[in-house]
């Protein structure tokens, strides 16, 4: 069945009273998105900040009067008059298949792949990665995931990874634990505040067959334990505030590997961690970077 779409463009101020107005007028679905090409990275914690011009879609059924909708709105907003809008058909696709055909195997370095399970592996005796994307984040299509997969690729069965202990803080959908562990990490623990990150974790490493040397925890109930690596992929803010925990569970001599930090951040990270990491030379991907370093003795 084809749906009809009705496009708003609007400010924060107006946007949950917009939405409101669509889903009493009977939309199936509303969505906010950028109107102004205005990318919010870092939000303060508990806030849910709006970008400065908002477009906010409301999906109806095909067979739905729009005038009338138009004038339910016009007349609960009465005396302000409607904002800029538009009224589109949207095809009715299958999207799962639409979207399962678009994701194809990813290779990240020279030996790690990541798989779609629908999909043969290119190189079977490569390190494949058996992943969908799910509810939690890390498919390894984003630069901070990428950045961290590269690291591991070159450096992770070397000399960090192998039959050792590791840390992936802030895990989401457990993509680095699965790696490093397929890499040949004795034991990982992946951390994340998320209930559902945790789920995922598991989920993806027992497809993996990984799930005996992955223990997925939230963050209170992580031992206090000391690893040759520490991967963690959250965001900048966080990083420096926990720079000295994490320089408490890496052993002298061990590394780190920081991402999900923006360009005009990483100085300021990398200060968070020089008191006791010796830090290399930031890795640059689009506008983020990924940070890494040693731990002194």
């Amino acid at each position: 069945m084809p749906w009809l779409q009705l496009t708003f463009e609007t400010t924060p101020e107006d946007a949950d009273s917009f939405s409101d107005l669509l889903s009493e007028t009977g939309a199936n679905a509303v969505t906010f998105l950028d109107s102004a090409d205005q990318p919010l990275y870092e939000p303060p914690v508990g806030e849910t900040p709006l970008w400065s011009r908002t477009r906010i879609i409301g999906l109806f059924d095909a067979g739905t009067d729009m005038g009338a909708v138009l004038s339910q709105i016009s007349a609960a907003i009465t005396p302000n008059k409607l904002p800029d809008h538009r009224i589109s058909p949207l095809e009715d696709k299958d999207w799962v298949r639409e979207w399962m055909e678009n994701f194809k195997p990813m290779s990240f370095g020279e030996r790690l792949w990541i798989v779609p399970s629908w999909t043969p592996a290119p190189h079977p005796d490569a390190v494949n990665i058996l992943l969908d994307p799910g509810l939690a984040f890390g498919t390894g299509t984003h630069p901070t995931t990428d950045l961290c997969l590269q690291w591991l690729d070159k450096h992770g069965a070397e000399h960090d990874a192998e039959n050792k202990e590791v840390i992936d803080y802030g895990c989401g959908s457990g993509i680095l634990a699965v790696a490093a562990a397929k890499l040949g990490a004795g034991h990982v623990w992946a951390v994340d505040n998320d209930p559902q990150a945790l789920t995922a974790t598991k989920d993806n490493a027992d497809k993996n067959g990984v799930a005996e040397h992955i223990t997925a925890v939230l963050p209170g109930a992580l031992p206090h334990v000391q690893t040759p690596l520490l991967l963690a992929n959250i965001l900048a803010q966080p990083l420096m505030e926990f720079a000295e925990r994490f320089s408490t569970l890496v052993i002298p001599g061990g590394h780190i590997v920081l991402s999900g930090i923006l360009i005009d951040q990483a100085e300021q990270v990398t200060a968070s961690y020089t008191p006791w990491f010796d830090m290399d030379e930031p890795k640059i991907k689009d506008e983020w970077v990924r940070l890494s370093g040693r731990r002194k003795e």
